[in-house]
């Protein structure tokens, strides 16, 4: 599922809610670099972990 994502995505971090939203900001083979409303920055090893993409915007 990682593969589709690029830059300006709007994802969840399927084990993680507390995080909020979070906008994708580089995809570089495997790691994904997210930054997250609660937990900032974070990059993401995409070949353990499927991000959640979310298509309605921080109101859906």
């Amino acid at each position: 599922m990682n593969e589709f994502l690029e830059p300006g995505n709007l994802v969840r971090h399927p084990d993680m809610p507390d995080w909020g939203l979070g906008q994708v900001q580089s995809v570089i083979g495997n790691k994904i670099t997210v930054n997250f409303e609660h937990a900032g920055k974070v990059v993401i090893d995409g070949s353990r972990i499927d991000l959640v993409p979310e298509f309605g915007g921080p109101e859906a």
